[in-house]
């Protein structure tokens, strides 16, 4: 439906876009992720029409839209701000992209998006009586009035708190389903990305690096900035010495042949995540003899550093002598948040 090709941006001498190739579907739903200064808004911004002096194109279902200003692409958008009208009411603010239609028709189309967004109670308020999460969703009715062919969304819930922000990702996830409308969304939180994309598109330093479902960005990350990007990881520098054998510290870890993205000898990382480490009591040798390599069993013996209580699980901070480095571990909390360590 929308591509995106070759699109680059650069403010003086800093490339903040590089070559960048992107294809929406219809009814997608696509997260764009990544750090701060990656690029993600400006291209956002791009693609609303805001941004100018840029190279590339734009086509829409086929149409070269590279050109067109923002008003002639009928995309809906949302800020991480609001943009609200503070001295006007719910309803005003909502018809405020429908001036050129009938009052009566006008009317009746803002009350269905304030519907849509449980709001319809609170029409002849105005924006200073309602919260962070209402204002939002007001400029989310506001967005959808027009029946946009692209709903465009920067950040929008960055600014709420933290309970707030998870009822309403389900809600703009819902809506977003339920009319069929396209969505592209940035943000730099994972977790967002995560529950909320039909694929997550992650950048760094302006270029896409891994673009897929938010399953397969999680548990195959191509790089390691991805690895450590989207969510917790431990990651350990070895040797490549076999098929599916790395010498870390002086442990063989056997790692799955179709984990391994290099096949020749020479220096490699290798990741898991907190949650597949499994933690057991046991008795180790007391003596070893220095540099001895240790059995490739992929299990080796730690020490206890730190416990940290969070919640539905706990996370563990262990030495590794044998690895040379600290292991995270996350452990679901016994019930009763009683967690006891010998």
């Amino acid at each position: 439906m929308l591509s995106l090709r070759g699109i680059t941006r650069q403010y003086g001498t800093q490339t903040v876009l590089d070559r960048v190739d992107l294809d929406i579907g219809a009814q997608e739903f696509v997260c764009l992720l990544g750090p701060s200064g990656c690029g993600k808004t400006t291209l956002l911004r791009i693609v609303c029409g805001i941004e100018s002096g840029f190279g590339g194109t734009l086509h829409m279902s086929g149409q070269d839209i590279t050109s067109w200003p923002a008003a002639r692409r009928r995309f809906g958008v949302v800020f991480q701000s609001y943009a609200l009208f503070p001295n006007l009411t719910v309803l005003d603010n909502v018809a405020y992209g429908l001036r050129g239609m009938d009052s009566s028709h006008r009317r009746a189309r803002c009350m269905e998006m304030l519907d849509l967004v449980g709001l319809a109670a609170h029409a002849q308020k105005y924006p200073a009586q309602l919260s962070g999460g209402q204002q939002q969703r007001v400029a989310l009715a506001r967005a959808l009035a027009p029946q946009p062919r692209l709903l465009l969304l920067d950040e929008p819930l960055s600014a709420l708190d933290a309970q707030v922000r998870t009822g309403l990702r389900q809600e703009i996830r819902r809506l977003q389903q339920q009319l069929r409308i396209p969505t592209v969304m940035v943000t730099h939180d994972q977790e967002e990305a995560l529950t909320m994309a039909d694929r997550v598109v992650l950048m760094e330093r302006g270029r896409i690096v891994q673009q897929c479902a938010p399953i397969d960005l999680y548990a195959h990350p191509a790089s390691e900035f991805a690895a450590r990007f989207v969510g917790r990881m431990n990651v350990f520098s070895g040797q490549l010495t076999g098929a599916a054998q790395v010498l870390v510290g002086q442990v063989d870890l056997r790692i799955a042949p179709h984990a391994i993205h290099q096949h020749s000898g020479g220096p490699v990382s290798v990741g898991i995540r907190p949650e597949l480490v499994r933690v057991h009591e046991r008795d180790w040798p007391r003596e070893r003899a220095p540099g001895a390599r240790v059995p490739s069993t992929n299990t080796v013996p730690v020490e206890l550093v730190e416990i940290t209580f969070c919640g539905a699980h706990t996370m563990l901070q262990l030495h590794a002598p044998t690895l040379g480095t600290h292991i995270e571990a996350e452990l679901p909390t016994p019930l009763g948040g009683d967690l006891r360590w010998r």
